[in-house]
């Protein structure tokens, strides 16, 4: 868990540059480098920050940050709590981790009375997204949308318009190239 610990500091670490330089694309490939992790270990925090920060990046693309009327004292709250969880994580006390990602995930849902029903559905399509991720990487949809509290149908649904990329399992080799690998297979 060591190591997982020094990753998840070097993503919130960079998602505190990041966030600084609204750079939304940079964000999301920080949820996107969490995803990997999440699904190997299937640890709530590491699915947590992806979610979070994912969800930040939906907010500065669509340049939706700029509706909201304290954007900057948010910033600087979501920074402080971020800023928290990398202490907590450098003292190997997860479960101070986890408290504060969850009150930066607070600090989204509450971020305006005018957007709140905006702001829960990006959380929301964040969460589904990640988890059409981790599926993607082999852990099952129940348990996928268990993790991250969706229900299987919306990830089913999610998922089934999202596609794979198309392999061709039924390419065959000529003769001389199967004999070929044989020879070198058998030698």
């Amino acid at each position: 868990m060591e190591k997982e610990a020094g990753h998840i500091i070097e993503v919130l670490d960079s998602t505190l540059v990041a966030l600084k330089e609204e750079d939304a694309a940079k964000l999301k490939a920080l949820s996107n480098e969490t995803i990997h992790n999440a699904s190997v270990y299937q640890d709530p925090g590491n699915i947590s920050v992806a979610v979070l920060v994912y969800a930040l990046s939906k907010l500065i693309e669509r340049e939706d940050y700029k509706k909201i009327k304290n954007w900057n004292k948010f910033i600087k709250k979501i920074n402080l709590f971020f800023s928290l969880a990398i202490s907590a994580l450098r003292q190997d006390n997860f479960n101070k981790y986890e408290d504060y990602l969850a009150q930066a995930r607070k600090s989204i849902n509450s971020i305006s009375i005018n957007l709140k029903p905006y702001i829960e559905e990006v959380l929301r399509k964040a969460s589904i997204n990640k988890a059409s991720k981790i599926y993607e990487h082999g852990i099952s949809l129940g348990q996928t949308a268990k993790i991250l509290g969706i229900t299987q149908w919306e990830l089913s649904e999610y998922a089934g318009q999202t596609r794979a990329p198309e392999i061709s399992y039924d390419i065959t080799l000529d003769v001389q190239k199967r004999a070929k690998l044989a020879m070198e297979f058998f030698s």
